[in-house]
């Protein structure tokens, strides 16, 4: 059993949203995503179907011309090979469900 949480040692980065690996299990991969207010990750993809939640503040989660604001407690999911795009309205947390079969450093590179 592996115990993290996506509120404690929360560190930003000043030039792109921080991105740290929270746990690595048999099926999935939970990364943290820390957005400072109006950091963006650009239009991109996975190749697997994803799971975005927004665990505290505001994220616009753009897909197809399209954009949703997702609030603190939101939650979208994407199937393979979406283009999608996330801007921090405010400071914000948000929770990235990944294929095990997916790379960290895939999501990194955005």
């Amino acid at each position: 059993m592996e115990v993290a949480s996506f509120l404690k040692n929360i560190k930003f980065n000043k030039m792109k949203p921080a991105v740290s690996l929270l746990l690595d299990t048999d099926f999935s991969k939970e990364i943290r995503v820390v957005f400072e207010k109006g950091q963006t990750m650009e239009d991109h993809q996975a190749p697997f179907a994803i799971i975005v939640q927004v665990v505290k503040g505001c994220i616009a989660f753009g897909v197809n011309e399209e954009e949703k604001l997702l609030n603190t407690g939101d939650i979208i999911s994407l199937k393979p090979q979406v283009v999608h795009n996330l801007t921090a309205i405010e400071e914000s947390i948000v929770r990235l469900s990944l294929s095990k079969s997916d790379t960290v450093n895939r999501v990194k590179n955005v």
